[in-house]
C-alpha cells in the first residue's frame, strides 16, 4: 500500500511512519517546506498547493495535523490556531483526496468530540457535546467531506491522551513524578481516556488495512480511569507517592479558566466499540501495562 502522510514528524506520525515500513508499505511524508529526503513531497495548505504528482498511484492519505491544544492559555488568537491548523489543512487534503480518487483517507480527530462526559460511558454513537473543544472537533471531522462525497472511505480516528517513552504526556509529567510533585487535579474524578502510543499507531493501520472500518474510531484503551486512579498508577509505576492534590482554582489561575474547564478537570469514558467490533487486538489492554511499556522505552 501507497500512504501519504500530513503530520508525519510529530510523535504519532513519526512512531507511524515507522509501523508501516515495518509493515511493508510505502510512505510519503508531506512537508511544509523544500524536500530534503527522497519520500518528502512539499505541500502548502494555506496556499492548497502540493507537488505535482504527489498523491498519483496513492492508496491513503493519513492526515495527523493539528497544533498542539494545551501548550499555553486560551487567547482568542490561540483558539483561531487551534481551528486553522486543523480544519484548513484538511480540506486541503480531503479536496486533494477526492480529485485523484484516491480510496482512503484517514483524519485525525480527538474524543473532546464528546465533551464532558462525567461518569457516562461513550462509544462513537454518542453525539457531539458541547464546547470549544467539541465545536472543534465536529468542524474538523466535517472537513473530510470532500473526500467522502467522492467515495473515499473517510476513518476519522478520535485519538485519547497517548502514553509514550517520550515526549507527550509522559513527557510532561515523568519530571514532576519523580520531584515527588505527582499529583491528583480537582476532584479526580474526571475520566481520562488513554492509549499507548504503540496501539495508537497499530489501530491506525489496523484501520488502513481493513475494509470494513470506516466513520468514527475511538482510539482509546478498553478501560478508561478517572484522574485519581491515572495519578495513583503513574506513582505506582514510578515509584513515587502521590499524596497531593491540586484544587481547581489553583489550576484555573495557572492555565486559564476555559482550558482547565474542557480539558483538565472534563474527561471523556470513552471506550473503543468500533476497534472490538472488527477485532482489533490491544497490545496495551489495561492502564498499568501501557505505563510499564512506555516508561520501559521499548516497542514490542
Amino acid at each position: 500500500m501507497r500512504v501519504t502522510i500530513a503530520g508525519s514528524s510529530g510523535l504519532i506520525g513519526t512512531a507511524l511512519v515507522a509501523l508501516l515500513r515495518q509493515a511493508g508499505h510505502d510512505v510519503l511524508r508531506l512537508v511544509r517546506r523544500q524536500p530534503r529526503a527522497p519520500d518528502e513531497r512539499a505541500w502548502d495548505p494555506s496556499a492548497a498547493t502540493m507537488d505535482a504528482g504527489t498523491l498519483e498511484g496513492a492508496d491513503a492519505v493519513v492526515n495527523l495535523c493539528g497544533s498542539s491544544m494545551a501548550s499555553r492559555r486560551w487567547s482568542g488568537e490561540v483558539k483561531q490556531a487551534i481551528r486553522d491548523s486543523r480544519i484548513g489543512p484538511t480540506e486541503v487534503l480531503a479536496a486533494a483526496v477526492a480529485e485523484h480518487r484516491v480510496p482512503i483517507l484517514v483524519n485525525a480527530s480527538a474524543v473532546g468530540y464528546y465533551g464532558d462526559t462525567g461518569n457516562r460511558e461513550v462509544d462513537e454513537t454518542a453525539p457531539v457535546g458541547s464546547g470549544f473543544l467539541a465545536r472543534v472537533c465536529r468542524d474538523w471531522e466535517a472537513a473530510t467531506a470532500a473526500a467522502e462525497r467522492a467515495g473515499a472511505r473517510v476513518v476519522r480516528v478520535r485519538t485519547g491522551l497517548v502514553i509514550s517513552s517520550s515526549g507527550g504526556l509522559m513527557g510532561q509529567l515523568k519530571p514532576l513524578f519523580a520531584l515527588g510533585l505527582g499529583a491528583q487535579l480537582g476532584s479526580g474524578e474526571q475520566y481520562m481516556p488513554w492509549i499507548s502510543l504503540d496501539d495508537e499507531v497499530g489501530a491506525i493501520q489496523f484501520a488502513l488495512e481493513h475494509d470494513e472500518v470506516a466513520g468514527p474510531v475511538n482510539l482509546s484503551g478498553p478501560r478508561p480511569v478517572t484522574n485519581a486512579e491515572f495519578t495513583t498508577a503513574v506513582g505506582k509505576v514510578l515509584h513515587r507517592p502521590t499524596p497531593l492534590v491540586v484544587p481547581g482554582f489553583a489550576l484555573r489561575l495557572l492555565l486559564g479558566t476555559e482550558l482547565v474547564e474542557e480539558m483538565v478537570l472534563a474527561g471523556q469514558r470513552a471506550v473503543p466499540a468500533v476497534l472490538g467490533t472488527y477485532g482489533y487486538h490491544f497490545r496495551h489492554a489495561t492502564l498499568p501495562a501501557a505505563l510499564a511499556w512506555a516508561l520501559s522505552g521499548t516497542l514490542n
